[in-house]
């Protein structure tokens, strides 16, 4: 077997550097080659290869996403047609994808290498926007100019027509996708353990109302009717098409097209506890207690004691 790999995603606009350092250094005592996209050949060391976008997956054995949740997020769909173990580094903000803070780094690279951890399989969406191959791990969404009217287009599952939308926009989510624009737009929670997949309008006017969860195994279409708004296509909250007046949508579901590496899994389903108490779903006083830092806990407990007589 050769030389491990790794490939570095970054995110587009956050300074990256101190993290880049942990992983070349690392990489330099345990013999590891380092390749990044080419675009970022300027945010990484002379000892990291470049590489053609859509080649530095195919070329590594693991990828290391260097940002938030959205940068995880294109790191799986960069790697969606030869799936890749992806490690997700903290940049600060709390994500329910990303694993790790950066003092953690080198102790993870080295359980990485060591093939010591679980994999997290994400499914995504496949979609057929007009004719165009996507995918989408969170969603894709049909949203209105704001001003220009409402989105209206229609619903077939399966090639059997149910009815049709009008709204200011319209959510096709993953479960994992459910707690992002689907839950602003009303939509249910689905657990990431169970396949779905959720449609939800936002703000209807007419026509469904109520959010549809469907089968994995359906295959949707959403098509504009005539006198639409113009729409944007967003895939994972990234515009894919500005002001689209016609056109269809077509949906699948595709399990097991995304790799996460886990190395706590009881640390990030308390993490995702967390976030979920901040989406309206309150956990009890005990439960809050024990998501703090252990210092924190020991405060609190100091606080509570009934004062000296």
């Amino acid at each position: 077997m050769g030389r491990m790999r790794l490939g570095l995603v970054l995110h587009p606009t956050r300074d990256v550097t101190e993290v880049v350092g942990i992983v070349e250094r690392w990489a330099e005592r345990q013999g590891v080659t380092l390749a990044v996209r080419a675009e970022d050949r300027r945010r990484a060391p002379a000892s990291v290869e470049p590489l053609p976008v859509d080649q530095v997956p195919a070329a590594c054995d693991a990828l290391i996403s260097i940002g938030g949740d959205g940068t995880m997020l294109g790191a799986l769909r960069s790697a969606v047609h030869d799936p890749k173990p992806v490690l997700g580094v903290h940049l600060g903000r709390l994500g329910f994808l990303v694993e790790i803070d950066p003092p953690e780094l080198p102790a993870a690279l080295d359980r990485l290498a060591a093939g010591d951890y679980t994999v997290e399989r994400h499914s995504c969406l496949s979609c057929d926007v007009c004719g165009d191959d996507l995918v989408a791990f969170n969603d894709i969404a049909l949203v209105r100019q704001p001003g220009a009217g409402f989105v209206s287009a229609t619903l077939a599952i399966d090639g059997q027509q149910y009815g049709y939308y009008r709204c200011d926009a319209l959510v096709v989510s993953t479960p994992t996708g459910s707690t992002a624009y689907n839950y602003a737009a009303g939509g249910p929670l689905v657990s990431p353990a169970s396949d779905a997949v959720v449609v939800t309008p936002s703000a209807p006017m007419a026509g469904i109302s109520r959010a549809v969860v469907l089968s994995p195994d359906e295959t949707i279409r959403l098509e504009l009717t005539p006198g639409s708004a113009p729409v944007a296509v967003e895939m994972d909250g990234r515009i894919f098409r500005a002001a689209a007046t016609s056109g269809a949508l077509q949906v699948r579901y595709r399990r097991g097209a995304g790799l996460v590496v886990r190395l706590d899994p009881r640390r990030y389903q308390e993490r995702n506890q967390l976030k979920l108490s901040l989406l309206d779903l309150p956990l009890l006083p005990e439960q809050l207690r024990e998501l703090l830092p252990e210092n924190l806990r020991e405060q609190l407990d100091r606080r509570q004691l009934p004062p000296p007589r």
